[in-house]
């Protein structure tokens, strides 16, 4: 038997299982999986900025944490069941003004969408206003509805 045809009957297993292990984990607790999905969202924002910071930017890296910032806030509204906040920093008002959250988190997702946009047409100072105002959206969110700003 190769090496290759080896490797492919460990790997694929393995991959489905991940995939699995992942789909699996997901609805089962949407605490840890939105509290990794924010920290997935921050580190995608530090690339964004640091690389708005460092004056010659490269695309394919901030398309894709403009990428991971827009898909990660399209599913971050689905993971505030009623009853996941205990032990977090999530305020009571998520559930209490569940209007005012969902119209936060569909800006979120809006602005975010934005940012994928301007990023692919590549002008610099654009993105950068658009950074700014998905980073505004971002803080106004957490003023409102985090503990811990």
């Amino acid at each position: 038997m190769s090496i290759y045809r080896t490797t492919r009957r460990i790997a694929l297993p393995l991959a489905v299982l991940t995939l699995a292990g992942a789909v699996v984990a997901a609805p089962s607790d949407p605490k840890a999986t939105r509290q990794a999905s924010f920290k997935k969202m921050g580190a995608a924002m530090k690339v964004l900025k640091e690389q708005l910071a460092g004056g010659s930017p490269a695309k394919p890296g901030m398309l894709a944490a403009a990428q991971t910032v827009a898909a990660t806030a399209r599913q971050q509204g689905a993971l505030f069941p009623a009853g996941s906040g205990a032990g977090t920093d999530a305020l009571p008002a998520i559930w209490t003004q569940k209007a005012t959250f969902d119209a936060q988190m569909a800006k979120l997702v809006a602005e975010s969408g934005k940012l994928v946009t301007v990023v692919n047409g590549g002008n610099v100072d654009a993105i950068g206003a658009q950074f700014k105002v998905v980073g505004g959206t971002c803080a106004g969110c957490h003023k409102q509805f985090r503990a811990d700003n």
